[in-house]
């Protein structure tokens, strides 16, 4: 029997439930939604969850269809999800917990004690450490992404191989290869043994059927490749960028982006011009590398000084 939170399952079964966590405001208490898929042969753990950042909605939209396509009966190992991490966020549509204004990807391992982001981390944390690997469903927020996946622990870190075999075998064509701010969980759980990737599907208000369609795919090449279901998977390289330059509107106005997402940059080539609501020219940006274009904001209208795009730089292959 493997249980998490009111879910429990035998070997070949499913089971949904929740993992309580607190209590909402008025007293009531609230719990977040997991499932176990407990393979009917013994094999590794894998653990996913979605929506550590409350308006990242296409993980949730992975989870919705990987779920229902699992058939335990031909599943090796146990899978253990947490389909909603950032509970309070996710009610309103909102990046942070309002409860206490904390972005949840900055609070792990988190405090079973502390604050409600803190305790949230820490509840899932101690399902995370549990498995052999994890996979943390995010996207790009509101701004426009290509699809990816991002290594966090560092190049120095004794699972970091680990950690980037992970991210090839999830296979979304482009890795994030750098050493993530403290509190992520891609950070804390290889700490603890475990390699973590935290694939990051596009970026959009609501969710996008193709980022999803990407993050499904890439749920069951882990699934294949480590041996939770029959098959082969051939690992493929994966165009990697170890950096970023972020870039912003040098005043206000509206931007013309002059690439696309993924399109190759080349230093001292223009990235976006501004101009003003009659289509004025007045300014342009240019790149201070060569890179990829790797993140745009989604909106057209900007302030001085206000985000406009990232650059992936210090590109390669692996």
């Amino acid at each position: 029997m493997t249980t998490l939170g009111t879910a429990s399952a035998e070997p070949g079964e499913i089971d949904t439930g929740r993992l309580e966590v607190g209590e909402t405001r008025d007293g009531s208490s609230f719990g977040l939604p997991v499932a176990v898929i407990n393979g009917a042969e013994p094999g590794k753990t894998l653990y996913m969850q979605a929506a550590s950042d409350g308006d990242e909605l296409n993980g949730v939209g992975v989870i919705s269809r990987v779920v229902p396509r699992l058939d335990p009966a031909e599943l090796s190992g146990t899978i253990l999800i947490v389909g909603i991490v950032n509970y309070h966020a996710f009610q309103v549509a909102e990046h942070r917990n309002p409860i206490d204004d904390t972005k949840m990807n900055r609070a792990y391992p988190g405090n079973e004690n502390g604050t409600s982001s803190e305790r949230i981390a820490a509840a899932t944390f101690d399902v995370g450490t549990r498995a052999d690997l994890i996979l943390d469903l995010h996207q790009g927020s509101t701004s426009r992404m290509i699809d990816e996946v991002r290594v966090r622990c560092g190049k120095r870190h004794r699972l970091y191989e680990d950690c980037l075999e992970l991210a090839k075998a999830f296979d979304c064509g482009y890795v994030l290869d750098q050493k993530g701010p403290d509190g992520q969980l891609a950070r804390a759980a290889p700490d603890e043994g475990v390699p973590t990737v935290d694939p990051e599907l596009g970026g959009c208000v609501g969710w996008d059927e193709e980022s999803i369609r990407k993050g499904v795919d890439g749920v069951f090449n882990v699934l294949t490749h480590y041996g939770f279901l029959d098959g082969t998977f051939e690992l493929t390289r994966q165009t990697r960028a170890n950096s970023f330059e972020q870039y912003g509107a040098p005043g206000g106005g509206l931007v013309r982006l002059t690439k696309d997402l993924g399109d190759r940059v080349s230093r001292d080539e223009v990235l976006f011009e501004l101009t003003t609501p009659f289509g004025e020219p007045k300014d342009s940006v240019t790149a201070d590398t060569d890179g990829i274009l790797w993140r745009t904001r989604r909106l057209p209208q900007v302030a001085s000084g206000e985000y406009v795009c990232s650059v992936g730089t210090d590109v390669d292959s692996y």
